[in-house]
């Protein structure tokens, strides 16, 4: 990990860079597995397979029957608690729901608004080491709140050939029936592009490695959609002297755990919370069955003491985080100040955990200071947005002159004629 004390503000933009990786090769090697996809199929992604997951599959299709077994293989306390953070998510994302607002903007013109769900969606669900079910949860819930007819389902298969039971069971209890096994770059061409097996969809969601991630922005060359650049992990905490030191350390581990290419940084205004939380992160580690990939992590990461918390929010806006946790006294004053973050996570038991996976809100956030520009996935991500409105004969009498004379002004007489031939 790298130390920083009181570093100036000239400084900054050197210390929220994050991790660069080539990316002239990893376009090459899309571009090539698009290629494969594209002429090859099904074929191309069990071959793919056995390349990149060591995995021998004869189909890509999951049978109705492995997923239904996929119950069986779960204990009840699992299961209850995928239903429970399911519940939770529903209630958050079903409250975005907007009523229609029909709006006169002028005596006989009437304008308004209305949702139309995202016909076909694919989701991307990260396996491997670290089986993301609850990414499901995050991403079926929304969609079917939504009402999208189509939604399927991609995510790679372990050495057996088999998918995670716990990513079939969310799928399940999300009502997802269509669950392919592919993974990385390779499934979100299969989706980009469409196979025998594999629908072409109309937007691609889901979290993954920096592959992934190339991939779903290389998949926007076909006209498909994505709803972020959302890739490796990170997260920002701001802690003051009523912080705790264990609590900081152990939410700075669970986001560095996810890959060797994650970042954290960790800020403070206090000499005693930042030598506690180093010593708390050098201690905990130890114990992590993954602590190899979140010391990998750290190599990537800072440590920084900063003279306020108001230098502390100004250095986060300016990272962006995917995740930002407030560990101070006085976290309401500084909301407002908040302007670049995915997600917000207020006082010392607020864990960016809780998020991830049961409070209800969406854990598929913007990473590599997308935040700056991107929202994290809601309800919003899996809609359209349609305006209509209504003119009346005295609507466009009224406003008509203002349309001739805007028309004319841009030199488009077809469409000052537009108005014209209805008002004589």
């Amino acid at each position: 990990m790298k130390i920083y004390r009181y570093p100036t503000k000239e400084t900054w933009a050197d210390l929220v860079q994050r991790p660069v990786f080539e990316r002239e090769e990893i376009s090459g090697l899309i571009s090539e597995i698009f290629n494969e996809v594209e002429n090859n199929g099904d074929k191309a992604l069990i071959a793919f397979n056995k390349k990149f997951d060591k995995a021998e599959t004869k189909s890509i299709s999951v049978p109705e029957n492995e997923i239904d077994n996929a119950e069986n293989e779960l204990s009840n306390e699992l299961k209850l608690a995928i239903q429970e953070a399911k519940e939770n998510i529903y209630k958050f994302h079903v409250s975005q729901n907007a009523e229609v607002q029909k709006i006169e903007t002028a005596k006989g013109v009437v304008c308004w608004r209305e949702n139309r769900a995202v016909e076909k969606v694919g989701i991307y669900i990260p396996g491997g080491t670290a089986p993301l079910f609850s990414t499901v949860l995050m991403l079926a819930v929304p969609a079917n709140i939504a009402g999208c007819k189509e939604i399927i389902l991609c995510t790679p298969p372990d050495q057996n050939g088999a998918v995670n039971p716990a990513i079939l069971y969310a799928a399940k209890v999300c009502g997802i029936s269509k669950i392919f096994k592919t993974g990385g770059a390779q499934a979100i061409a299969a989706m980009a592009l469409g196979t025998e097996s594999i629908p072409k969809v109309y937007k691609i969601f889901g979290p993954g490695n920096q592959f992934v991630v190339a991939a779903k922005e290389y998949a926007q060359r076909f006209g498909v959609a994505i709803d972020m650049p959302a890739g490796p992990s990170e997260v920002l905490v701001i802690a003051d002297e009523q912080a705790i030191p264990e609590f900081c350390a152990a939410d700075l581990l669970s986001q560095a755990e996810h890959g060797s290419d994650s970042q954290v940084i960790f800020l403070t205004t206090d000499l005693k919370v930042f030598n506690e939380t180093v010593g708390s992160v050098e201690q905990q580690i130890r114990d992590l069955p993954r602590n190899e990939m979140a010391g990998n992590a750290l190599e990537n990461s800072s440590f920084i003491v900063l003279n306020s918390i108001e230098d502390a929010i100004e250095f986060s806006n300016l990272y962006a985080p995917e995740h930002l946790i407030l560990a101070i006294r006085e976290f309401e004053k500084y909301i407002p100040d908040i302007q670049n973050a995915g997600s917000v996570f207020l006082g010392n038991y607020s864990c960016e955990s809780a998020g991830d996976y049961a409070s209800g809100t969406n854990h598929t956030l913007p990473t590599n200071a997308y935040a700056k520009n991107y929202s994290g996935v809601s309800l919003d991500s899996f809609v359209k947005k349609i305006t209509f409105q209504y003119l009346s004969r005295e609507g466009l009498q009224n406003l008509g002159k203002t349309i001739e004379v805007m028309a004319e002004a841009e030199g488009l007489f077809a469409h000052k004629n537009a108005v014209s031939i209805r008002l004589k």
